[in-house]
């Protein structure tokens, strides 16, 4: 039997395709690589940390397969410098079959960019010494558009460089697929596009969302200057401005506007609506 790894476990993807494989791998052939890892588990925890080349050596050690999730910090240039250390280190591991979770509409960008690691990491993977590869790119999640209505309820409407079309896909989906991808064969080479099964502009996004809030809430399109100075106003730190008119800007040129079947295709499940995981949040949002 394959042993298996997440490297990036402790993340909320991380631990949800984590959860999703305890569901069908033996415990002794699943091992959730991270900065912190666990020792209460049935399976295996190793440390693996991004930034410690050495220690990714080690984790990535007796795997026939491995994920590699990017990591949460959003400084320019340093996801780059993580993930390309992860191939590496995978590479001299001698990993069998690498999946990388990217992002769709990725291209090559300058290190300010966020989609720039999804690049670099791409690359660096399709050209390392790896036998296999597999690359999943998710569109946006559908977590995260909740997480930006709740913070943008006071100010009554969604902050938007364009009336953008988006296929949000919901994480627990995205960890399904991954899951499935890295239990099956025949995915060698292959590029999945991971979505939800639709794309929403963002002035229907709004009306969902004021239909579950019971209240007006609308579009509010803007340039990214004035978006970020408002951000900025509003006391988020400079990288994570930035990185939000980057997101916005990804979602402006059409970065995440494409439907897929390919979480049917791995899962054999339909993926959530955004309109079920706004209902399944109404509740949190301020719902009268």
């Amino acid at each position: 039997m394959m042993k298996i790894g997440v490297s990036g476990a402790s993340g909320q993807l991380g631990s949800a395709v984590v959860q999703a494989l305890a569901e069908t791998v033996a415990a002794e052939n699943l091992v959730a690589i991270s900065r912190t890892p666990k020792t209460d588990l049935t399976y295996a925890g190793r440390l693996g940390d991004y930034d410690q080349s050495e220690t990714l050596v080690a984790a990535y050690q007796g795997l026939d397969r491995l994920l590699l999730i990017p990591g949460a910090d959003l400084r320019p240039g340093i996801r780059s410098r993580q993930m390309l250390a992860a191939v590496d280190a995978a590479a001299q591991a001698q990993v069998g079959h690498v999946f990388l979770l990217s992002a769709t509409g990725t291209q090559r960008e300058g290190e300010a960019a966020v989609g720039a690691a999804y690049w670099h990491s791409e690359q660096a993977l399709i050209k390392s010494a790896i036998p296999a590869w597999t690359i999943l790119r998710m569109s946006y999640f559908s977590e995260t558009l909740v997480e930006e209505v709740r913070m943008s309820l006071t100010a009554g409407g969604l902050a938007a460089l364009e009336d953008s079309r988006v296929s949000f896909v919901s994480r627990g989906d995205v960890a399904k697929a991954a899951a499935a991808a890295l239990t099956s064969e025949g995915h060698e080479g292959a590029i999945y596009q991971l979505t939800g099964p639709e794309t929403l502009r963002g002035k229907a996004v709004c009306r969902l969302v004021a239909q579950h809030i019971q209240r007006p809430f609308v579009l509010n399109v803007m340039r990214a200057e004035v978006l970020r100075a408002g951000l900025l106003k509003t006391g988020l730190h400079e990288v994570v401005a930035d990185a939000v008119v980057s997101i916005k800007t990804r979602q402006a040129r059409g970065a995440y506007d494409i439907v897929s079947g390919d979480i049917v295709r791995l899962t054999g499940g339909t993926p959530c609506s955004l309109a079920e995981i706004l209902a399944s949040t109404a509740g949190g949002l301020g719902q009268s």
